[in-house]
């Protein structure tokens, strides 16, 4: 091997600018990866909106029982407090 210093600086210099342009690359590649999955979470939300709205079901049965029964005890509550025998 020679040891001339040219050599050398040329070896690292090149090694650098391969570095340089492979974390480049990379860097290119995460960000559009970042900008899909934003896209991507955009889109679910709408189409998560638009659905709920679409379809926008009533009560169910469970619940509309459930406050039903809570509407009765208060009803009950409120005549113990007037002092009215059920």
């Amino acid at each position: 091997m020679t040891n001339d210093p040219n050599l050398y600086l040329t070896l690292a210099v090149s090694g650098l600018a391969g570095l340089s342009m492979v974390t480049a690359a990379a860097l290119s590649g995460w960000r559009g990866w970042l900008a899909l999955k934003h896209q991507e979470l955009v889109s679910g939300r709408q189409a998560a909106a638009s659905a709920e709205a679409a379809q926008m079901p009533g009560p169910s049965a469970a619940s509309r029982i459930e406050v039903a029964d809570l509407k009765e005890r208060i009803r009950k509550l409120e005549a113990i407090a007037a002092g009215v025998d059920l």
